[in-house]
């Protein structure tokens, strides 16, 4: 055996880790760097002219959905405008995009087509509007509803009465009261209309309801 063989073998000492790195440490320093100007542009130049870009677009497709929701000028587009599908996949990450979606689910459930209803509207993302937001909730449980998946249905309706304003809240907690009759849960149907009872006296669908109040009890055991 070599005498190198029987000698420990000492570490070198080249310096710190710091010295020893500090190309590596150069390099991710200026990698971050670069990823964070990468970011800032994205959010202020890309995303800010897609976003003008698809509103832009967007505008035509409104105009679409104001003369006749039904026809397929809002869904595909016409005359070198995109339709509300375009807009949507190709400028995600928009606030265009978003609404895009919305405008898509409730045209494809007048339509009938409540799956695709479905899909367009659960790619909707919560934007604190207390307009668009229990409304894409509320129609998310229609599309449910018309597939009778009355479970899924009234999962929504409950969101979207908490969510809704005065004006709407009790539209949704009537129909989850019907959802939950439907499911057999006369107890939760009760409570829904009690609710529009006592908190929304004033509204129309407060006129009728002691009367699906009374329906709902005579099943309770």
């Amino acid at each position: 055996m070599s005498t190198t063989d029987n000698q420990t073998i000492q570490p070198t000492k080249k310096g710190s880790f710091l010295q020893e790195n500090n190309k590596s440490l150069l390099f991710i320093a200026g990698a971050i760097v670069l990823l964070i100007a990468v970011y800032l542009w994205y959010q202020g130049v890309y995303l800010k002219g897609r976003a003008e870009e698809a509103a832009s677009k967007m505008f035509r497709s409104e105009q679409f959905i104001g003369v006749d929701s039904l026809s397929n000028k809002a869904i595909k587009g016409e005359g070198g405008y995109p339709g509300l599908e375009k807009i949507a996949e190709e400028y995600d990450n928009t606030k265009s995009a978003n609404l895009a979606n919305l405008y898509l689910g409730g045209i494809y459930l007048r339509k009938g087509e409540y799956k695709q209803a479905i899909e367009a509207l659960s790619k909707y993302s919560a934007t604190g509007s207390p307009v668009a937001d229990p409304l894409a909730l509320g129609l998310l449980g229609d599309a449910y509803s018309e597939l009778k998946d009355y479970k899924q249905a009234a999962t929504y309706y409950k969101k979207a009465s908490d969510k809704a304003s005065k004006f709407t809240s009790p539209m949704f907690l009537k129909k989850l009261g019907l959802v939950n009759e439907n499911l057999k849960d006369f107890k939760g149907a009760v409570e829904a209309y009690n609710k529009i009872k006592s908190q929304y006296p004033e509204s129309a669908e407060a006129q009728l309801v002691d009367a699906y109040i009374a329906r709902a009890e005579g099943q309770v055991k």
